[in-house]
């Protein structure tokens, strides 16, 4: 429970520093100089970073790790790569493209999330309603209310009982340290749902294929040769990543 606690209060104090720098600030606010410049004794020039700098590297490091734990994006690349796999393709769309398309995809899935947190934090904040640590909390709230959404109740419970808790009277209750990996368990084991349900077909013509090479004789003939073409084919004739796109959209309870 120490371990979860320090963690929590991590995330929670990089989140605000990274906020309190991302959103603007007046400039009579600002106490610190982000670069100090101070004349040498034999008359040059120094430069310093001071500690303000520091602390905003450091919480824009925790960014990468949020996009992928706590938005749709790790449920969006993952099904993206296992299509891939499954059509056999080798790179065919290379790591950029998915990246990208992942990237883009979870903007739109995050969407009616990203406006609640610019109506109830930013706005209030940009205009001086409110400080840095309350915007923070009023911000976390639709990011909470969207994992709680999309985690399983046997995951958090799983979680809860590692961390060696009794539970929690409401969902809003449960700390980050807890719900943060919940979620991604859940988005894992929903990612690798859709995952198979997208490989049976390709396998089906995969066994199509070897049966009939191996009933012409054909033993010597690779059948993945033979059956990409018609992989292919199926996909683009039923529209498959409009398909592939309209599913991953529509997994996400919103």
């Amino acid at each position: 429970m120490i371990a979860g606690r320090i963690f929590g209060r991590a995330v929670t104090l990089s989140a605000a520093i990274a906020l309190a720098y991302a959103l603007p600030v007046d400039a009579a606010e600002l106490t610190l100089p982000a670069l100090t410049v101070k004349q040498a004794s034999g008359g040059g020039t120094t430069y310093g970073l001071t500690l303000q700098v520091l602390l905003l590297m450091t919480a824009l490091s925790f960014l990468p790790a949020v996009l992928l734990m706590m938005t749709a994006f790790t449920r969006i690349v993952i099904v993206l790569g296992i299509l891939r796999q499954a059509i056999g393709a080798g790179q065919t769309p290379p790591n950029q493209v998915l990246i990208g398309l992942a990237l883009f995809m979870t903007f739109f899935v995050m969407a009616p999330t990203f406006d609640r947190i610019n109506a109830e934090a930013f706005q209030p904040y940009s205009e001086g309603r409110l400080d840095a640590l309350q915007a923070l909390e009023r911000a976390a709230d639709p990011l909470r209310k969207f994992m709680l959404d999309q985690t399983r109740e046997a995951d958090v419970a799983t979680f809860v009982g590692i961390a060696g808790g009794k539970g929690y009277e409401r969902p809003e209750d449960v700390p980050l340290s807890i719900l943060v990996p919940a979620f991604v368990t859940s988005e894992l084991k929903s990612a690798f749902t859709i995952g198979f349900m997208l490989f049976i077909p390709f396998v089906i013509i995969d066994l199509v294929v070897a049966s009939v090479l191996m009933s012409m004789g054909m033993m010597m003939l690779s059948p993945v040769l033979i059956s990409l073409p018609f992989k292919l084919m199926l996909f683009v004739l039923v529209d498959g990543w409009s398909l592939v796109m309209g599913t991953l959209a529509a997994s996400f309870v919103r």
